[in-house]
């Protein structure tokens, strides 16, 4: 694609006041690099990946309030992580991870365990122990 013919049409990398780097001929026909906001068929991919996204949190959040999970799993997915990157952030095997998820268990959580979570979501402790998905 020559340079002059690179698409920047409105996307969520534009409203996130980001670009994309992409490999592209110049006027030589030499490679080099330039910036996109995006295109018609990255921003189709982009906007349905956010809407699958934004549907995941919001049935944590229900799950939460209905008392299926702790709202570890609600902070997990707003902070779009999955077990293991949450376990590596709060420095836990992964089947520890999912038993916190558990709400009877989240409940006799000691404050430093508490805190590891908090950390790797970037709220306080008392916000992830009130948290209550309303």
């Amino acid at each position: 694609m020559k340079k002059q013919d690179l698409p920047q049409d409105e996307s969520n990398l534009k409203s996130a006041n980001m670009t994309e780097v992409l490999y592209v001929t110049d006027e030589n026909d030499n490679y080099t690099t330039a910036n996109s906001t995006g295109w018609d068929a990255k921003k189709a991919a982009l906007d349905e990946s956010m809407e699958l996204i934004h549907e995941r949190i919001e049935e944590a959040k229900q799950d939460v309030a209905n008392g299926k999970v702790s709202p570890i799993i609600y902070f997990m997915e707003l902070n779009k992580m999955d077990l293991a990157v949450l376990a590596a952030y709060v420095e836990m095997w992964q089947w520890r991870v999912k038993r916190h998820a558990k709400p009877k268990v989240f409940k006799s959580l000691s404050e430093s365990v508490l805190k590891k979570y908090a950390d790797a979501f970037g709220i306080s402790t008392d916000e992830l122990k009130n948290f209550d998905g309303k």
